[in-house]
């Protein structure tokens, strides 16, 4: 019993083989954990108890620091522990899990930052209409919609990926289950619900970074026009952030599935994979907030409301 449930398990790839470098490894990514965690929390906190902050752009924002816990907390919790513990093994239906959740968020991911590219059109082009336009059941359904679309692609990647045989070696390229290394793996020579899938997450992303490049060229060519420099610099403060997030996500999730899996991974190909499913979620908290005077004022408020409940209770 014991050997058959170890040949359902898969091993995953270490970035080293020395046990002192993993534990590093393992120290370095739970303090990154453990910042981006408490950020993207203060974060969805913050806009969920300030009434200030209950605005579409806040809305979107709030959901997506929940999309960026649950994509960063699904692979790097079990790859500290892995480190710490000096294994590398992961189970089956942790496996399953891992490209389920993954994919989940990731495809929520990327419609939500559609809808912030969509919603700053709207203030900036159509600031009149805004209100209209950007209204609480139109939020709502959006952010439903990405649920959807999350979940529609997280199953038809698992589905495709786990009807493939697995016969040889179960050492996956990578630091977490992902699709390319799992097909790299697989002894199925046809895997066309798989192809199919990606191929469909393919077009889904391009729509998307199409609507996104659509959104801002409008927001750009509107700003420029701006006679205020104050006015432009303001504009320019809550879309460049924006920008920044969505290029540094899709790019990097784009080269991460697209280029070739190696037979021996390098360093460039871990990098790849952290840089789509760890640094967006770290940086979105800091990008997002550090140069926001909302955000700011919001954490004095709460830290203000805080102190005056531990006075009263002296």
């Amino acid at each position: 019993m014991a050997n058959l449930t170890l040949e359902t398990d898969f091993i995953l790839t270490q970035f080293s083989d020395s046990k002192q470098t993993q534990l590093f490894h393992g120290f370095l990514f739970l303090l990154i954990y453990m910042i981006t965690l408490m950020g993207n929390l203060l974060i969805f906190t913050l806009v969920t108890m300030d009434r200030c902050l209950h605005t579409p752009m806040y809305f979107f924002l709030k959901n997506l620091s929940f999309f960026d816990v649950g994509l960063i907390s699904v692979t790097v919790p079990n790859f500290i522990w892995n480190c710490l513990t000096h294994r590398s093994t992961i189970s089956f239906a942790g496996c399953v899990s891992q490209v389920l959740l993954v994919v989940h968020f990731v495809g929520s991911e990327v419609f939500i930052l559609t809808a912030m590219s969509y919603d700053r059109y709207v203030a900036i082009c159509h600031p009149l209409h805004y209100e209209v336009i950007m209204n609480d059941r139109i939020c709502v359904q959006m952010v439903a919609v990405s649920w959807f679309f999350g979940s529609i692609f997280g199953i038809l990647y698992s589905a495709g990926s786990f009807s493939l045989s697995f016969c040889g070696s179960r050492k996956l390229p990578q630091i977490f289950c992902d699709v390319p290394s799992l097909l790299k793996v697989s002894c199925s020579r046809k895997h066309i619900t798989t192809d199919v899938s990606v191929t469909i997450g393919i077009i889904y992303g391009f729509l998307c970074l199409v609507c996104i490049g659509y959104s801002y060229i409008y927001i750009f060519n509107t700003v420029l026009r701006m006679p205020s420099l104050q006015g432009r610099s303001k504009a320019f403060s809550t879309c460049v952030p924006h920008l920044i997030v969505v290029t540094t996500f899709i790019i990097t999730a784009v080269f991460a599935h697209l280029k070739p899996v190696p037979d021996v991974p390098h360093l460039v190909d871990f990098l790849a994979s952290v840089f789509y499913s760890v640094m967006p979620p770290s940086l979105n908290p800091i990008i997002y907030s550090l140069r926001n005077k909302e955000i700011k004022a919001a954490v004095w408020r709460l830290l203000w409301r805080l102190h005056h409940c531990a006075m009263g209770k002296q």
